[in-house]
């Protein structure tokens, strides 16, 4: 089994200051391959901070449009990039609706403050389009995903498409933290916040691209590949 996985995010333009808030905050740049000295909120040691975002950090900041996967047989990277142009030539660019940091069950993420259908005709349109790339899951993979947690129909996702959280099922976010301790979460939620309004707060962001990103090994954090711009 090749080990390189590959996903397709939305990722902010790496000189924004939304891109350099969620680098700071997961202490990794994935536009670079760099570490940064992590962006920890008050209480927060920066020890402590660097275990609470490990696990997102070797995702890089973005948020899932086509979750990773393995190159089907016969596909390249090259393959890979071209469909990305082709994908985006025609697309256009629109605003990201606002965002605020809120707790998604026991981790703190940057979610949308009001659905987006753009946001989602785009997720439904990657899922879709970069199907073909994808290798399907083996039985063991997919015994791995299953949860108790998922429903019918986020089963019938998982399956199908690889990843529980597609069409109906999506919901934009950008992950800022592993999962807390219960009792963390409020004091997480609410120091990001903040952080958040002093390094972000009214700058606008524009989705006009989605991003090719790469882990080569599992010990080897996402890193992007390409950043496939809206041409329409």
């Amino acid at each position: 089994m090749r080990a390189a996985r590959y996903a397709i995010y939305y990722a902010p333009p790496p000189e924004s200051p939304l891109w350099g808030f969620g680098s700071d905050v997961l202490g990794y740049d994935a536009a670079t391959g760099a570490t940064r000295p992590p962006l920890a909120p008050e209480g927060f040691s920066a020890e402590e901070w660097l275990r609470m975002t490990a696990q997102p950090r070797r995702y890089g900041f973005h948020a899932t449009l086509k979750a990773p996967f393995r190159l089907a047989e016969g596909a390249t990277e090259d393959d890979l990039v071209a469909a990305g142009r082709s994908f985006a030539r025609k697309r256009r660019a629109f605003e990201l609706p606002d965002l605020a940091v809120t707790a998604l069950d026991t981790f703190a993420a940057l979610t949308t403050r009001e659905l987006s259908e753009p946001l989602s005709a785009l997720s439904a349109a990657c899922v879709e389009a970069f199907e073909p790339f994808r290798a399907p899951h083996s039985p063991e993979e997919l015994a791995r995903r299953r949860s108790a947690t998922l429903t019918e129909a986020q089963q019938a996702n998982l399956e199908r498409w690889g990843y529980p959280y597609v069409f109906d099922e999506f919901r934009f976010h950008m992950t800022l933290t592993g999962s807390l301790p219960e009792p963390l979460v409020p004091r997480a939620v609410e120091g990001l916040a903040r952080l958040y309004a002093e390094h972000v707060g009214a700058a606008a962001s524009t989705v006009n691209a989605v991003t090719l990103y790469v882990e080569e090994s599992p010990e080897e954090g996402f890193r992007i590949v390409d950043r496939f711009v809206f041409g329409g």
